[in-house]
This record gives C-alpha cells, sequence and structure tokens, in this order.
C-alpha cells in the first residue's frame, strides 16, 4: 500500500496469473499453453535479419496484414476483424467500448475470473447467473435486462461447451445489447460463433493465438464483429495505445494463420490426447466433465484431496492447476501435454492412489 496510489488502485483485487516458475525438467500442466512448438514459418520468418532490421520503424497501427490474413481464414471481411496484444488486451478494449453501459452485465459465476476484475478496473456493474448443478451454462437463464452478456465458450475452468444453436437462440432473444463470446479454446473441438457474425449485428466473438496457435509467449488475439462494433474497439484502441502489435507479432500471426495444415494437426493430436487421458483418469475412479478445450476439469476419487493432489504432484515437478474456490475446490484443472508429459502425470496419481 502506498499513500501515492489512486483510490481505484487500492480497491482493486488484481487477477492473478498461472504460474511461470524457472525450474528445469518440469511439466508444466497449469496454463493450458499448447506442449508443441508453432508452425515451421514461425521459426523460418525469426531466423531472417531483415525481421530485427524493420525493428527500427514502427509498425502498421492497424495492423493490416494480420487483420487480412485472419479475415481470410474465418470467412470474414477486414473491416469485421479487430487485433489486440493477447485477447485479454482484446476483452479489456470489449469491456470498455461495448460493455460499459448503464444496465449490469450479466456473466456465469464459474468462468474466466478476469471478467470480474475488468469490471472493477473500468466500473462496470455486473450480476453472476449460476452455472448448472452439473456446471453446464444455461443461456436460457440470462432472460434479465442488461448492458450486455458475456461468456466463455467453451467454459474455463469447466471446459463444456454450448452448441452454436444454443448461442442462436440467446441472440435471437437479446437484440438489445452485446453478447460477447469468448472463444479462447473453440478450436479443440466445438463450434465457433464466428458463423453466426453477419446475421447479428450485436455478436462479437474474441479468440486467441496462444492455445491453438501455439503463441503464447507471442500475445496475440482478435475479435471478430460486424464493422460498427469492430469500430468502437479501435476507437478504444486509438485513445489508449494505438500500436499494440508489434512488426514480429504481426508476421509471425501472420505465418500461424497461414499454416492451416499444421494447425489443424496439432489440434487433432491434443483433442486424441485428451480422450486418452480422460478414459485413464475415469478408469482411476475420477470423474471428468467432458472437455471441449485442451485441458480435463477433475474431481479426484475419495481418499485423494484435489488439493492434496496439486501440492504433491508439484513436489513430484509437475504443476497443475487448483481453484481453492466454492463449487469447483474439489476438483482440479490439468493442461493436455505431450503423451510423454501425461504418461507421467497418470504415473504419478496411480502411485499416490495405491
Amino acid at each position: 500500500m502506498s499513500s501515492y496510489w489512486s483510490p481505484l488502485v487500492h480497491s482493486l483485487d488484481p487477477y492473478i496469473p498461472g504460474e511461470q516458475p524457472r525450474v528445469d525438467g518440469l511439466i508444466k500442466l497449469n496454463t493450458n499453453e499448447s506442449p508443441y512448438p508453432p508452425a515451421p514459418g514461425v521459426a523460418q520468418l525469426l531466423q531472417q535479419p531483415a525481421t530485427a532490421e524493420r525493428l527500427r520503424l514502427y509498425p502498421d497501427p492497424n495492423s493490416q496484414s494480420l487483420k487480412d490474413a485472419i479475415a481470410e481464414d474465418q470467412g470474414l471481411a477486414p473491416a469485421q476483424v479487430f487485433v489486440g496484444n493477447g485477447s485479454d488486451d482484446v476483452l479489456a478494449m470489449a469491456f470498455m467500448g461495448l460493455l460499459k453501459q448503464a444496465r449490469p452485465i450479466l456473466f456465469p459465476d464459474i468462468t474466466y475470473s478476469f471478467y470480474p476484475v475488468y469490471c472493477q478496473l473500468f466500473g462496470v456493474e455486473y450480476h453472476t447467473i449460476p452455472l448448472a448443478e452439473d456446471f453446464s451454462l444455461d443461456l436460457d437463464a440470462y432472460t434479465t435486462d442488461n448492458g450486455g452478456i458475456i461468456f466463455a465458450n467453451p467454459n474455463a475452468p469447466t471446459g463444456l461447451a454450448q452448441s452454436l444453436d444454443q448461442i442462436e437462440t440467446l441472440l435471437q432473444r437479446n437484440t438489445g445489447s452485446v453478447v460477447v463470446v469468448d472463444e479462447a479454446y473453440v478450436d479443440f473441438g466445438a463450434e465457433s460463433a464466428v458463423a453466426l457474425i453477419d446475421r447479428y449485428p450485436n455478436l462479437l466473438v474474441v479468440q486467441t493465438f496462444s492455445k491453438s496457435r501455439s503463441l503464447a509467449g507471442m500475445r496475440l488475439g482478435f475479435a471478430a464483429g460486424q464493422a460498427h462494433l469492430i469500430e468502437a474497439l479501435n476507437r478504444v484502441k486509438n485513445s489508449f495505445n494505438p500500436y499494440p502489435i508489434d512488426r514480429i507479432a504481426e508476421a509471425v500471426g501472420c505465418a500461424a494463420v497461414r499454416d492451416v495444415g499444421y494447425f489443424e494437426a496439432c489440434c487433432q493430436q491434443i483433442m486424441a490426447t485428451r480422450e486418452t487421458v480422460t478414459g485413464a483418469l475415469v478408469g482411476l475412479g475420477f470423474e471428468v466433465l467432458p472437455s471441449k478445450t485442451n485441458f480435463v476439469f477433475a474431481r479426484p476419487p475419495a481418499g485423494l484431496d484435489a488439493a492434496e493432489l496439486a501440492n504433491r504432484l508439484r513436489q513430484d515437478n509437475v504443476l497443475i492447476r487448483y481453484f481453492n474456490k466454492p463449487r469447483v475446490r474439489e476438483f482440479v484443472r490439468i493442461s493436455i501435454g505431450t503423451d510423454e508429459q501425461m504418461d507421467r502425470l497418470l504415473s504419478l496419481v496411480r502411485s499416490y492412489l495405491q
């Protein structure tokens, strides 16, 4: 605490990111990073001398090359795409530019924990809607008059996904405010709401390069929506940081987007490993929610407390995520790593249950 802090800073309860420890030999399954490297074209790009030489110049403030690449990949017009410094940056622009309204916004009680932090930071009033007993998201419960709705699909940390029909029903019913669908994990088996953008002027879809594109260390994300929504994000961005995407990040993002074959192969491998791990955990007595993400959300069997499991794995150089919060403190979240990493995890869990 400091007397020089503003009242806002004094009152903030900031978001706490997942650990990034520097430990040799650590198996890191706590922050949902990809276990595979970025597309081969990314490495080739970073080795070119011209890449470094261009850093003396400011980047394109519109990041037009990256917008064009994303638009082509998603079947959109470039004017329907906004890019930012990771999807967290994109979400911040959406909270300031679209969700800061006179009426409270709505989001689930168990979801990405940055949402209430943004609300506190930007002065956005909100109400949470409880997930069902099985942790599913009931979009039919979002009937309250609101200043906007935001939810992650698939949800985190549960991994459960909504169908495109369910999302469209919500859009048809909720026409007076923006609906933001946060699709950080959509590429691992869920349906993207990007397909609905042309029909619904209040839909904004947010995605990231951190998971399925293996670029968590680069910080790239984007939003897709009709041009009037994208203009709002650009107005906020240009009033805050007109150059959020640097030259290297823009070039790397283009290379990652264009290598469709590599992207699809990595997603398929992660999904296959996820199903193998799910089956193995169920066989060990775990309850595992049906995941459409690159992680699983699991309740250990009787005799193995969730917090204890996370602590024991940490002692054996394996990190997973434990949330000591109501309703989910009996569960752990386990990112999907390579087959070899998951074999190590499962071997340790079997030894704890003996």
